[in-house]
């Protein structure tokens, strides 16, 4: 189709005119599935069949489909799974971090439907992973004392609060001067 539409001829004839040459030419024959019926044609008419179909054939999963805010909210919901294997503490920080990471790019520019999206707490996945990992510890024979008790780490606004006021924090700076 090296040939340009010229001006004065309207659209539809152009382009039957050019279906009528191939025909001619033979350039339909011999395509593969001719004569057979369309895949699919039995089942119920979607507008998206050819994404589904395409899906099916590349074998690859339909979460490519969903939208930004469904797509971190599944990763969210299923955080706890994905950090199981991890080996130690520092990595399950680091991956709820990058997941932490893309909700925050989402929310400074979130595309498609917004739903909300919250970012997961690094501790409450971490306390999470340890009570996983607990059973597995107590089926080697390690007692309970043994094992390293958990690190309190602060939030980083009451971090900043108190580098900013340290008077209007409990229990973080020097506070109120006594007289």
């Amino acid at each position: 189709m090296t040939e340009r539409r010229p001006h004065d001829v309207p659209v539809e004839t152009w382009v039957d005119r050019l279906v009528r040459d191939a025909e001619a030419r033979g350039a339909f024959r011999d395509l593969p599935g001719a004569g057979k019926p369309l895949p699919g044609i039995d089942e119920p008419l979607h507008e998206d069949w050819w994404i589904r179909q395409r899906l099916r054939s590349e074998d690859l999963p339909a979460d490519g489909l969903l939208p930004p805010a469904l797509l971190l909210r599944k990763e969210l919901a299923a955080l706890p799974e994905t950090v199981r294997h991890l080996p130690d503490e520092d990595a399950v920080r680091d991956a709820v971090r990058a997941l932490n990471r893309r909700v925050a790019a989402f929310i400074r520019t979130p595309t498609g439907p917004v739903l909300p999206v919250a970012p997961a707490d690094v501790d409450a996945v971490v306390a999470r992973w340890r009570a996983d990992r607990e059973p597995a510890a107590a089926a080697d024979g390690t007692p309970p004392d043994a094992r390293v008790p958990p690190v309190r780490r602060r939030r980083w606004w009451r971090l900043r609060r108190a580098r900013e006021h340290p008077a209007d924090v409990p229990g973080d700076g020097p506070g109120p001067q006594e007289q």
